[in-house]
């Protein structure tokens, strides 16, 4: 009979995204029960079916601090219930306030928790927890601001990304025009719009282009037109299910820097000018950009360094001489090799199922 298994998730895509994933690895042998707020809803896969809802508040000091206080004792209410109605013997959470109630019901029922961090730096929701966690998750040996009398903790796994990307990163596409990126990520595109399609313009003139582009759902339509307007052949999404595909077709990726969008693209093997978001929470966008910038698989270009002048000199540079770029292609090669679905797999159910 199979064991219930719960996991905390919510917020943006950086959550969500490693909770379908842990999803489709436990699923086999568990019982897969998935908590999320309503920011996480829309990004959840409409095929699961075993959600609840915990619309855990951000607890900023305002003058709602009191009613949401109340909010989220009555979510930890709620989630004791859930859990000891359901059966849960294992919580799993992906990091972020979110998983707040879900995590301090769990251990009142003195339930095994076990913990994510994608980032090269540790949240501080998962620092909060980590005293009462069995082990956490990571991808990277040194976390920073991790406290060494937890570091027995730590175990490491290949990223989470989806097996679809596994099945297709050893594909090589040529293509007839230089095939960019833009991704901008869940937390914010607009900065790329007005400076990214004005360089694409440009360069346009002198190099043969194609443009993959994010950008919110209002701004499609116009994106659309300023691009078809000179003849650039685009495609511009708000969000896709497909990512995959527009990161299999693209030549080179211009990125936020969260985990999960990296994972995805260095697993893919290719190279990507990353823009960390600078308001990100203790910065930990630079951090994970700066991860593979170390191991030369990516550039970095800091927000305020990220204007028309510096972008069209780098794209410039990587058209004109295409060594560096394969240095770059080669190194996420090397680092990805030894990356399978199915060893990732194994060494998820190994920790998880251990005494």
């Amino acid at each position: 009979m199979k064991k219930n298994i719960l996991i905390s998730t919510g917020g943006t895509g950086g959550h969500v995204v490693p909770a379908e994933v842990l999803n489709e690895h436990l699923k086999q042998e568990f019982n897969v029960h998935i908590s999320t707020d309503l920011r996480g809803l829309k990004y959840l896969n409409k095929e699961i079916k075993d959600i609840v809802l915990i619309d855990t508040p951000k607890l900023n000091l305002d003058f709602l601090i009191f009613f949401k206080f109340f909010k989220v004792v009555y979510l930890i209410f709620k989630s004791y219930l859930f859990l000891k109605n359901q059966k849960i013997g294992k919580v799993l959470s992906t990091g972020g306030y979110m998983s707040l109630p879900i995590c301090i019901s769990a251990k009142l029922l003195k339930l095994e928790i076990y913990l994510l961090e994608p980032n090269v730096l540790l949240g501080r929701a998962n620092k909060f927890f980590l005293k009462f966690c069995k082990k956490i998750f990571s991808y990277n040996k040194k976390l920073k601001n991790f406290p060494n009398e937890y570091l027995y903790k730590i175990k490491i796994i290949p990223p989470l990304v989806r097996k679809k990307f596994f099945e297709n990163n050893q594909l090589n596409i040529e293509n007839e025009k230089f095939c960019c990126l833009v991704v901008g990520g869940s937390q914010g595109s607009k900065i790329f719009d007005n400076i990214i399609q004005d360089v694409i313009i440009s360069l346009s003139k002198i190099h043969r282009i194609k443009i993959i582009q994010q950008t919110k759902q209002s701004n499609i339509e116009n994106l659309k037109k300023v691009y078809e307007d000179v003849n650039i052949e685009n495609v511009i999404f708000d969000f896709r299910e497909n990512f995959v595909d527009l990161i299999k077709e693209s030549d080179l990726c211009i990125t936020r820097a969260g985990a999960t969008t990296l994972a995805e693209i260095s697993t893919m093997n290719k190279p990507f000018l990353a823009i960390p978001l600078k308001s990100s929470k203790d910065n930990h966008q630079h951090e994970n950009a700066t991860f593979y910038e170390n191991l030369n698989c990516c550039w970095v270009m800091s927000e305020n360094n990220f204007d028309k002048t510096n972008l069209e000199r780098f794209l410039k540079d990587v058209l004109r001489d295409k060594t560096e770029y394969s240095i770059k292609k080669n190194n996420l090669k090397r680092l990805n090799f030894q990356n399978t679905w199915n060893d990732v797999n194994q060494k998820l159910l190994d920790i998880i199922n251990e005494n």
